[in-house]
């Protein structure tokens, strides 16, 4: 009884560390893991000054394994882990924190030589050994979990190349696939224009009879500048003014009348043609089909017959 009253009246409380709460406290620095100066001070009811002053009149007793001083790459690097105390201590700190192993925090009740230090530094060792049995008794499930991410990490990697492949082969290859619509799939024939449109890298030519704004608009989704030339009918409907427009915001369209032409083409880059069944502004209206030309002679055919219009 009269050891509790003088605890009182001195104004230090006995506390009961929770492990649960130690084991926040607790950093893994050098491979060793540790606490810091001011954590243990706050835990022990002490100034950090003080117990750092502690340990340096029992230096003889704190090996390097037991304790040492942080660097100041080594602070920098744990900074934003740590708390503002820590970094700065009750009423400023000018050095670098020290930290204590688990040698050290016992070896700190002993010099420290108070009850409380004495009672902090049992449920502090208490956190370490739990600690160091959970890593031990889950070492087999850490590696399989590490296991299970790197095989799943390469097998993502071998799916994302073989996927890879598989779009480059589609990218390369289905163009030479005659495309056949049918009525009413107008969103699926106006995505595959304009995905050979967007093929173009220099100049994009259309001979299509039935021209019109329509037409303008499909055509703007062109790479920025390909040049587009028009050959359509006299009568079709397009005017200066949709022409000036469309320059306004996609240079540049030119526009040739000619009525030597039935069919539809389209010619890219002067390699590559392609015939479609149906005008542009009529795509998926009713049932056509768009093909590629293999021979590359036929799109040259075309241009040739398209510098005598």
């Amino acid at each position: 009884m009269a050891k509790k009253v003088q605890e009182k009246s001195s104004g230090i409380i006995p506390i009961t560390v929770d492990t649960t709460d130690v084991k926040s406290l607790i950093h893994v620095i050098r491979g060793k893991q540790v606490m810091f100066d001011s954590d243990l001070a706050m835990l022990y009811q002490v100034e950090t000054g003080a117990l750092n002053r502690s340990v340096k009149r029992n230096i003889n007793r704190f090996p390097e394994d037991f304790c040492f001083q942080l660097t100041e790459e080594e602070f920098l690097r744990c900074h934003f882990g740590i708390s503002k105390d820590k970094t700065e201590g009750r009423g400023g700190r000018r050095y670098m924190p020290y930290v204590f192993t688990e040698h050290g925090i016992s070896m700190l009740s002993a010099v420290l030589k108070s009850d409380v230090a004495v009672n902090a530094s049992i449920g502090i060792i208490r956190a370490f050994v739990e600690m160091r049995h959970f890593v031990l008794n889950n070492t087999l499930l850490f590696e399989k979990v590490s296991d299970i991410e790197l095989k799943q990490m390469e097998y993502q990697k071998s799916t994302d190349e073989r996927f890879d492949k598989v779009f480059r082969y589609i990218e390369d290859h289905a163009e030479a696939n005659q495309k056949i619509f049918f009525d009413g799939q107008i969103y699926d024939a106006f995505s595959l224009i304009t995905s050979i449109i967007r093929k173009a890298q220099k100049e994009l030519v259309l001979i299509d009879g039935y021209v019109n704004v329509d037409t303008l608009n499909v055509l703007a989704k062109k790479n920025a500048g390909v040049d587009v030339k028009i050959y359509t009918y006299a009568n079709a409907g397009l005017t200066n003014t949709d022409v000036a427009n469309f320059n306004a915001q996609y240079p540049t369209l030119s526009v040739t009348k000619t009525q030597v032409f039935h069919d539809r083409f389209i010619i890219l880059d002067g390699k590559v043609a392609y015939h479609m069944g149906a005008s542009i502004k009529d795509a998926g209206k009713k049932c056509f089909g768009i093909s590629l030309l293999e021979d590359p002679s036929i799109g040259t055919d075309l241009l040739n017959r398209l510098k005598t219009v």
